[in-house]
């Protein structure tokens, strides 16, 4: 149950009928109509913006539509009143019943109330974290991983074909690096000084792999030249380090639906068949580019390179693809990966690439506008650093310490794109300042309260209590959290829309605080208590609206992967 797009509905067909009564012109268009909180609670439940758009294309003013409009939804069960603002905005006010009857559904569809099928199916391939195999994660890469699987499933909650990816970038020259750095620690597991030059990985994580090289190798390797041992060590040590990386999203109840491998692209013609694509297309050419901002002659050469014309597409530059000794540049297989991800069939593209790759959003949109004709949109989402108050912890160390679901909620309590501060102290504080605190303690207050009656003989259960005299509750703190759980439908598919999973951690915030707020005015107003001595049938519906709100709760959890708390120790 939607209850705005219920009501939108009602507006629509509201309009479509003046329009058969001759109020209206025939033939209006009614996509841009919209049904939406007012901006100011105290103006109603609900404001359309009907009169507004319709206003020129009718040639009407658009407070007469407005009037004619109010006049038309008063006389339906479900408004209680329709108020026409300033030019012609019309506000809405619900009757009670409808507030009542949302408690009812949230409590009928269970964990499925609010999802939506605005995706219709639709294939979505959603490519994140893709961190190098030169070494574990850390926390740099953990707010990625965690926005990258909580929008997988709030697409998927919106009604998305999901394919959550990982693109392997095992084919450049750091892997190289990599190679060389473990050569590095299998000489020291060998007794040997290990020659940490500039440029090679220093860290103490490689000495595992060292001592792995030794076990198979034993001395072989030592002082042969890196032609005999470059590619295999490379690939031992790569492997071994996405086995960690694997272990490390496991840790943070991160999956992957696909592992695709960059150095899998080379040799095998997928480039080539790419670049050749957009040849067909006379998008790739033989020229000079122009010297980038800031350069002067005496530190820039014009050099020939084969270039992609990604601003026929809506780059700012032409990009090269080879460079002037014949081999691909970075871009040329990020090309072909993205390529092979069109071929796949997938309807859309998100890409969640860290702040650092924000000059290659463009290019990227160029070359899959390019390569699918314009049919699959790719969205790139850049996230910002994390600022972590407690030294540089590597991501397990971070999820160890705080919990895999203070981690997630955590990371989700600003949008990606604006730097978030990982306070340890703050994370674990038992505050209204700890959003996932908040939000938890909710659900556990709620799960006390169906303890509570269960041990007073009520049914606590879903299908009980969507049967309960749901007309008791009619105080306007009761009215008010019911109105709080209708939003959330509207704001899965907002969400969703925009591939934005940080609204759902801001909106259960709302919601927790909308709860704690009715918890405390039962302090004072014990007939506000959801547990009511002595009469079991105003009991079983205030129960009702705790539950209903403990079932969103749970829902929107769910959609960032966090497990709700039965209780707080």
């Amino acid at each position: 149950m939607n209850l705005f797009a219920e009501i939108r509905t009602l507006v629509t067909d509201s309009l479509t009928a003046l329009a058969a009564e001759g109020v209206l012109p025939a033939g209006l268009d009614h996509a841009q109509v919209a049904v939406e909180p007012p901006r100011d609670p105290a103006h109603g439940d609900m404001a359309t913006n009907a009169a507004m758009v319709l206003a020129k294309p009718a040639g009407m003013a658009p407070r007469a539509i407005a009037e004619a409009l109010a006049a038309r939804l008063a006389q339906d069960p479900r408004v209680a009143g329709a108020e026409v603002a300033g030019p012609g905005f019309l506000n809405l006010r619900l009757s009670a019943v409808m507030w009542q009857g949302l408690v009812k559904a949230v409590l009928t569809e269970g964990l499925s109330f609010g999802k939506s099928g605005m995706g219709a199916g639709r294939k979505v391939n959603v490519e994140f974290v893709s961190a190098n195999p030169t070494g574990p994660m850390h926390v740099g890469h953990v707010r990625g991983a965690v926005v990258g699987d909580a929008l997988s499933r709030l697409l998927a909650f919106a009604g998305w074909d999901v394919t959550r990816e990982y693109y392997i970038n095992d084919g450049g020259a750091q892997v190289d690096v990599l190679a060389r750095s473990a050569y590095e620690r299998y000489r020291e597991a060998n007794g040997l000084e290990p020659e940490i030059r500039e440029g090679l990985y220093p860290g103490d994580y490689l000495i595992p792999v060292g001592e792995a090289l030794k076990a198979r190798f034993g001395t072989s390797l030592l002082d042969k030249d890196e032609s005999v041992w470059l590619a295999e060590i490379r690939d031992i040590a790569s492997a071994m380090m996405m086995e960690e990386i694997r272990g490390d999203l496991a840790a943070l109840g991160v999956r992957m639906d696909v592992y695709s491998s960059e150095k899998a692209l080379y040799g095998t013609g997928q480039i080539e068949a790419a670049i050749d694509t957009l040849r067909g297309m006379g998008l790739i050419y033989e020229g000079v580019l122009e010297p980038p901002k800031g350069k002067t002659p005496e530190d820039w050469e014009p050099r020939v390179q084969t270039l992609f014309r990604s601003t026929a597409h809506g780059d700012d530059v032409d990009r090269p693809v080879m460079k002037s000794d014949g081999s691909w540049t970075y871009f040329a297989p990020d090309i072909a990966y993205h390529f092979n991800k069109v071929q796949r069939g997938f309807d859309e593209l998100i890409d969640i690439f860290g702040a650092d790759h924000g000059g290659y959003v463009k290019r990227m949109k160029a070359a899959v506008s390019a390569l699918s004709n314009g049919r699959v949109p790719l969205d790139i989402k850049l996230v910002q650093l994390v600022k972590l108050y407690k030294n540089g912890e590597p991501l397990r160390d971070v999820v160890e310490q705080a919990g895999a679901d203070v981690t997630r909620f955590m990371m989700l309590t600003r949008k990606n794109d604006v730097t978030l501060d990982f306070d340890f102290a703050k994370v674990l504080e038992q505050s209204k300042d700890n959003p996932v605190f908040y939000v938890q303690y909710a659900n556990a207050r709620i799960n006390s309260v169906l303890r509570k009656s269960r041990e007073a003989g009520i049914d606590c259960s879903d299908a009980a209590l969507a049967q309960a005299d749901l007309a008791i509750l009619s105080h306007p703190a009761e009215i008010e959290m019911a109105k709080k759980l209708a939003e959330w439908p509207r704001l899965v598919e907002i969400a969703a829309k925009g591939n934005e999973p940080h609204r759902v951690a801001f909106y259960l915030y709302e919601l927790a605080s909308e709860f704690h707020g009715l918890w405390n005015k039962g302090n004072d107003d014990t007939s506000l208590r959801f547990v009511q001595e002595g009469n079991a049938a105003t009991s079983a519906a205030k129960v009702a609206l705790a539950r209903a709100t403990g079932v969103v709760i749970s829902a929107g959890l769910g959609i960032l992967g966090v497990t709700p708390v039965e209780e707080m120790r």
